[in-house]
C-alpha cells in the first residue's frame, strides 16, 4: 500500500513538472528540499528559490511524456524501485530516458534519480532528490 502511495506521489510530482505549476510542486514537496542535479553543477541546493527560477523560466519540463515540439516528437520512459527507509521515510529511485526526433535527428538522453520521501502530518512530502546526467538545459 506504501509503496502505491509513493509511484501515486511520484506521479503528481512528475505531472506538477511537466504542468509547470509551480503550486502544485510546492505541495508535495518539503519547503527545506535538498537536492544535488546537473544544472546546480555540483553545489547542494536548499529550499524552492532554484527550483522556482526554472519553473518561471520554463526550464521546468524535463519529464516529457509525449510531447509535440513542432519539431518532433518526445518520448519518456522511467520505472520506479520503492525501498524502505525506516519507518516513514522511502526512496524512490527512477532511471529515465528521453528519446527525442528533433529536426530529423534522434537524440536520446538518460538521467537517473533517486527522491526521498517523508510522511508527515499524513501525507508524503519530498525532502531530497539527486539526479545525474546532463544538465537539461544548455549551461554556457
Amino acid at each position: 500500500a506504501r509503496k502505491q502511495e509513493i509511484i501515486k506521489v511520484t506521479e503528481q510530482l512528475i505531472e506538477a513538472i511537466n504542468n509547470g505549476d509551480f503550486e502544485a510542486y510546492t505541495k508535495i514537496c518539503d519547503p527545506g528540499l535538498t537536492s544535488f542535479e546537473p544544472e546546480a553543477l555540483g553545489n547542494l541546493v536548499e529550499g524552492m528559490d532554484f527550483h522556482r527560477f526554472y519553473f518561471e523560466n520554463g526550464k521546468h519540463s524535463f519529464f516529457l511524456s509525449l510531447i509535440d515540439l513542432g519539431r518532433g516528437r518526445e518520448y519518456y520512459f522511467f520505472s520506479e524501485v520503492c525501498y524502505m527507509c525506516f519507518s516513514v521515510c522511502f526512496c524512490c529511485a527512477h532511471p529515465h530516458i528521453i528519446g527525442h526526433l528533433g529536426y530529423g535527428m534522434p537524440k536520446t538522453m538518460q538521467s537517473e534519480e533517486t527522491r526521498v520521501w517523508h510522511r508527515r502530518d499524513g501525507k508524503w512530502q519530498n525532502v531530497h532528490f539527486h539526479r545525474s546526467g546532463s544538465p537539461t538545459v544548455p549551461i554556457k
